[in-house]
């Protein structure tokens, strides 16, 4: 549902210039699929970087239960980070091996449980076959992996700065109903 919003006027000012920011990016981002998401992938692993070594400081400095779990789970988020920071492509072919398994895991489920529907189970079989024919795509070229990853952020990038800027320029905002909606709507119904 759309309504009006007594907001002030410089924030539907501001979805106008967010919602085009986000669509001149998701076009930047289309143009230079492989520097795009290698960028993403280095901001991703700084944010990571700085969360790990948080991590570890909570871990050394403050005594509580989960303290060796901080620290050792701070380590491991440094470490990760510092190698997708390094090896952008190991993020790629990470996410190849995940989807790999994932296709794998879908493929036996679909097999093995005989009392889903034909129609679930031939669809489990068959988003598990092409999650592995993804997989095997992407670990045997990279680039299109990360071409298919800036693909799929510089839609969905494209699609949410439309939003916005639609948003901005109607100066509505969409508003999903909440209980109290439902609770005002019935009790003025009742009154009629």
């Amino acid at each position: 549902m759309l309504r009006k919003t007594d907001q002030p006027k410089w924030v539907f000012a501001a979805q106008i210039g967010i919602g085009a920011l986000a669509i001149i990016l998701s076009i930047l981002i289309l143009i230079n699929p492989i520097p795009s998401t290698i960028s993403i992938i280095f901001l991703v692993s700084v944010l990571l970087l700085v969360v790990g070594i948080e991590k570890v400081i909570t871990g050394i400095f403050v005594k509580n239960r989960a303290r060796f779990s901080n620290l050792g789970l701070g380590i491991l988020v440094i470490i990760l980070a510092i190698v997708a920071m390094a090896f952008p492509v190991f993020v790629v072919i990470l996410v190849a091996v995940a989807l790999l398994f994932d296709g794998i895991s879908r493929i036996v489920h679909g097999i093995r449980h005989k009392d889903q529907s034909k129609l679930d189970r031939a669809f489990t079989i068959g988003v598990g076959a092409l999650e592995i024919a993804l997989s095997i795509v992407i670990l045997a070229s990279p680039a299109f992996g990360f071409g298919f990853v800036a693909s799929i952020i510089a839609i969905a990038l494209l699609i949410t700065g439309i939003q916005i800027l639609v948003a901005g320029l109607t100066g509505r905002r969409i508003s999903i109903p909440t209980p109290d909606d439902d609770n005002i709507n019935s009790s003025n119904s009742n009154r009629q």
